[in-house]
Order: structure tokens, then C-alpha cells, then sequence
């Protein structure tokens, strides 16, 4: 363990108060939308360009989706 790091377990409900991993669950959530998308859930694609292009176009329609909800 670093010396600035303690491993201290919160109890239920309340915030840990450390501030590592505030942005968990942004992140989780993203991945989650990703694999709403089958093609994604799983790499088939053999090449890393058509793989990137999959996940723009997922990127977009995720979006797309949010944006058309707020109007």
C-alpha cells in the first residue's frame, strides 16, 4: 500500500470520503450503453478501424438518443 493510502471501509449509505473513484459510475454507465449494442459486447472484428468505426457510430446513436429525450 502507498503511504498516503488507507483502506478504510465505509458503512452502507454513507460516502467513502477518500475521493478515489468519483467517477465510477459514469464510467460503468458508459460501458453499459456500449453494450447495448451487441456488435460491441463482444470484439468480432478483426481490424481495429472497423471496430473504432462501430463504436463512433454507437457513440452517436447514444447521443442522439440523450438529446432527442431532452427536446
Amino acid at each position: 500500500m502507498g503511504p498516503g493510502i488507507r483502506p478504510v471501509i465505509a458503512e452502507r449509505g454513507q460516502p467513502h470520503g477518500s475521493g478515489l473513484g468519483i467517477f465510477r459510475y459514469v464510467v460503468e454507465r458508459t460501458i453499459a450503453w456500449l453494450h447495448g449494442f451487441r456488435r460491441l459486447r463482444i470484439r468480432w472484428e478483426r481490424r481495429d478501424d472497423i471496430h473504432e468505426a462501430f463504436l463512433g457510430l454507437a457513440t452517436c446513436l447514444i447521443t442522439y438518443r440523450h438529446v432527442q429525450r431532452l427536446c
